[in-house]
This record gives C-alpha cells, structure tokens and sequence, in this order.
C-alpha cells in the first residue's frame, strides 16, 4: 500500500507518523507542499498511491477520474473544510472518503480573538514602530462593549463566542443551520444581514459554501457603521476582496486581519499588502502542535478503515 499526504500542517510533524505508516508497512509519500498543489501534480501523483490524505488542494472531478484509473482506493479530507473536494464526483466514482470534523474550534477561535483584539488596541502599529526604533502609543479602543456580527456558528463559531462573551462583548451570530444557542444564551441569533449596522467588528469563521461565497460584498460593506474591524478566520472568498480593499480606501473599514484569502498564497501585487491596517495570517489557524497531531491521528485511522488496514 502507498499513501500520499498533502496537507501542510501534518507534512510539518510527518517523521512523528512514520513508525504508524512503517507498522502497517504503508510506504508514505510526502512531498514538500507550501499551500496547495496544483491539478496537473495531482493528476500525475495521486493514481500512484492507494490512500490520499488531501489538503486544501483542488481535489477535483479530473484528480478522482485519474487516481481512480490508476490505483486510488480512498481518501481522507484532513480537517473540517470540505469547499475544494468533489465528493459527489468520488461518490461516482466510488471512491470512499471522508473528512475529520469538529477539530479545530478552539484552535481557530483563540487566533480569531487574538485577531480581534490585535485590531482593537492595535498591536500591529507598535511592533512595526518599535522596530523601526520608535515608541508608538496608538489609542486603541475597548472591547468591553462592542458589538460583533459574527458570521458562522459551528464548532469554532461557538468557540469564538465564548471568548467574546469572556471580554463583555456583544454578540449576533449568523448561521442558517443553528436555531438554538444552546449554552450561550448571550449570543442573539439573527438572519444575515439584519442588523449588521450595529456591529463594530465583524468576524468570519464559516465554512465555503455556495451561499457564502461573497456573502460579504460591496452591497454589505455599504452598510456597515464606519471604522469597523474586520477578521476573516474562515475562509478567503466569504469576503468579496475587491469589496474589502474599496472599503478600506473609503474608510468605511478602519482595519483587518485576515487568515485567509481568495487567492492564496497572497499574491505579492495585491493592494492590501499596502494598507498599513491589514494584519495577515497564512490559512495557519488551526496549526497547533496538539491539533495537528489529534487530526492526523484520526486521518489516518479513517483511511486505514477505507483500507482495510488492520
């Protein structure tokens, strides 16, 4: 049997899954991948193994087509965001595959708050003062307060709420698969996008969709009170880029940390590497010594039950 993994954050600690692969004699393939690789590598490499391990690749109708014709037995999406792989194509195709959900939301959550809090007291603007060799004090503003229009309310939605509610914040959540707050009575539920105006941080941690494809665009960012914060710990097209950078030209957002984008790596010409109240992340959020190795784990058995390896 071989294996293919192509997911970063388990590529980063892959010589501590060895000894399970080299148990099962399962030879492990593991090429050096920065974020994604492309259709045309996967086309060559994924029908050479048994078992994928997928990232945040283009896991597409014509990568299953190929690994199917060639030795392509199952796979497993490593994490909980599914928006890059076709699994009605592997349903087809019958090529079992699952993905590992629920694993990150603490992860994700305590980086959306850093993030929150990042742009509220405006850290960014010190360290680059201070190493530049200046004392920069910028006046930042309270948490204590605010209110966040916070878009996705799953496992990290939750998480993130919690830490909100921890700093007195305000919270309306926006997620049309949750109808109860369950433990977070704070939290107010409302219909996207009602009452976005009220919001003086706007936060993202749902998941690709084709209803949250630019649920955040021109026409929202229109709306919204001038000066906002704006994190985006989810994923890069819930936001309308182009829409972004306007409104941060305009003013109408004052700042934003973004984890993720629509193209990613960020491409080097992009306006945004420009505004000096952008903070970026590089799709990192979950990146956790202990989440990674929680998430493999169960990858791995996932796709060693597809298998049949025992």
């Amino acid at each position: 049997m071989k294996v293919l993994v192509t997911c970063p954050p388990m590529l980063g600690m892959i010589d501590s899954f060895r000894p399970v692969f080299e148990k099962h004699n399962v030879e492990l393939s593991a090429p050096n991948v920065v974020q994604i690789m492309t259709v045309e590598e996967l086309v060559e490499l994924v029908p050479q193994h048994d078992g994928w391990i997928i990232g945040d690749d283009p896991a597409t109708r014509e990568v299953f087509t190929a690994g199917r014709s060639g030795n392509l037995k199952a796979a497993v999406k490593w994490g909980i965001g599914v928006d890059n792989v076709d699994f009605a194509a592997c349903k087809e195709l019958d090529i079992p595959i699952t993905n590992t959900p629920n694993m990150f939301g603490a992860e994700v959550a305590d980086i959306a708050m850093g993030y929150v809090t990042a742009l509220a007291r405006e850290t960014y603007e010190i360290d680059r003062g201070v190493r530049e060799g200046g004392w920069p004090k910028p006046r930042g503003i309270s948490l204590s307060g605010k209110t966040v229009a916070l878009i996705g309310f799953g496992d990290i939605g939750q998480n993130t709420a919690k830490r909100m509610l921890a700093a007195d914040m305000k919270v309306i959540a926006y997620d049309p698969g949750i109808s109860d707050t369950g433990d977070l009575p704070d939290v107010e539920l409302a219909s996207w996008p009602q009452r976005v105006e009220e919001a003086d941080f706007l936060v993202v941690t749902c998941s690709l969709t084709k209803t949250s494809h630019h649920m955040v665009d021109e026409n929202i960012f229109a709306r919204l009170k001038k000066g906002i914060r704006v994190v985006n710990a989810g994923r890069g097209p819930v936001i309308k880029e182009s829409a972004l950078e306007q409104a941060l030209k305009d003013e109408t957002v004052y700042s934003a940390a973004l984890d993720v984008f629509e193209v990613e790596p960020l491409p080097m010409d992009s306006y945004l590497r420009t505004h000096p109240h952008c903070i970026f992340g590089s799709h990192n959020a979950s990146n956790t010594a202990d989440a990674v190795e929680r998430t493999s784990v169960i990858a791995i058995d996932k796709l060693f039950g597809f298998l049949n390896i025992k």
